[in-house]
Order: C-alpha cells, then sequence, then structure tokens
C-alpha cells in the first residue's frame, strides 16, 4: 500500500516540476512584475518564449542502473547484502542561452535493504555523462544521500541534475546517468 503511494508522490511530484517548466514568468502566480527593483530573473524571464528545439535524451547504460553493496569481503553472497539501488524512469527539460545548453536531468531510483541492511543514510555514486558523438563533454561523480528510514520499506528517490555544456553540441548528444560500480579487486 505504502509503495503505491510513494509512486504517486513520485510521479505527482515528476509531474509538478515538469508542469513548471511551461509555467509562465517567473513570479507572475506572485504578483511580481520585471520592473520592480530586485526583480532580474523576473525580467530575464518576462523575454519572449521560445520553443526549445533539442534536448538531449537521457539513457541509462546497460549495467549501471543497479548499484549493490555487501558485507567486505563477502561479494556476490545474496545473504550478505547491505543495501540494493536501482534507477528506473528519466526524464529531462532544457534551456538554451547564446552560449550554454543547460540540461535539467530527472532519475527515478529506489533503495532497498537487503539482509544485512540497517537504517540511515545511505551515499550512492551517481556519474552523469555527456557525449556529443563520440566526444566527451561533461563528466561528473557525486555522492548522492539517501535515506533509509526502515529496512523493512523500500525508498524512493527523485535524483536531478542541472548539467550545462557548450550550446554547440550536435543532434547526437546523449546524456548517461548511472550508478558506478565499485572497482573489482584482485
Amino acid at each position: 500500500m505504502s509503495v503505491n503511494v510513494s509512486r504517486g508522490v513520485v510521479a505527482v511530484s515528476l509531474m509538478m516540476v515538469l508542469s513548471g517548466c511551461n509555467a509562465g514568468s517567473l513570479g507572475s502566480g506572485l504578483g511580481l512584475s520585471p520592473s520592480q527593483p530586485g526583480n532580474a530573473a523576473a525580467a530575464a524571464a518576462a523575454q519572449p518564449a521560445f520553443v526549445q528545439g533539442f534536448c538531449p535524451q537521457i539513457s541509462l547504460r546497460d549495467g549501471t542502473s543497479f548499484y549493490r553493496t555487501y558485507v567486505r569481503g563477502k561479494d556476490g553472497d545474496a545473504e550478505q547484502v547491505i543495501f540494493q539501488g536501482a534507477l528506473a524512469d528519466t526524464t529531462r527539460s532544457c534551456a538554451r542561452t547564446d552560449t550554454t545548453l543547460t540540461i535539467n536531468a530527472l532519475v527515478q531510483g529506489r533503495l532497498v535493504a537487503g539482509p544485512q541492511g540497517k537504517a540511515g543514510t545511505i551515499n550512492l555514486p551517481v556519474r552523469v555523462t555527456v557525449m556529443d558523438g563520440d566526444q566527451e563533454v561533461f563528466n561528473e561523480l557525486e555522492q548522492y544521500p539517501v535515506t533509509l528510514a526502515d529496512v523493512n520499506m523500500p525508498t524512493q528517490f527523485v535524483y536531478t541534475k542541472a548539467v550545462n555544456v557548450p550550446n554547440t553540441v550536435s543532434g547526437t548528444t546523449r546524456v548517461f546517468i548511472g550508478f558506478e560500480q565499485p572497482k573489482k579487486k584482485n
């Protein structure tokens, strides 16, 4: 029951974020006008809107949408799993200036405790890479904190990242998001 409620909350949250992309000028719902002092952001938003012609797709690379940790020295033993994270649905929005394309990437994720899991905050290693054809134009690894309140209940989360790339990227540009997999020890 609570998993369905959580999914509904995440879905509604994503819709609210995306609907904000189509909202009118910043502050218009608050009664602010761009001519008031201190409303530089509102003045910028008051410029004529245009249709964004290109916004790169978000992809999950094979092998990076799941992340599992084990008790030290017990890799591969299902009874020794501490937690498992998974990434699923993605979406994005874009904004363009004369020099920059800003990609706002969102990915829905889920964190589940394993048999050895404990409640608390877990840092998930999320890597975002932007490729323009064969050329890498952005690459960043972030330790994204997710709180697991109860080991008996999965936690859903939404990872968001604003990525700035040159406005000159081509139509073949793609954004890859996934977990950084731990290095195998010899």
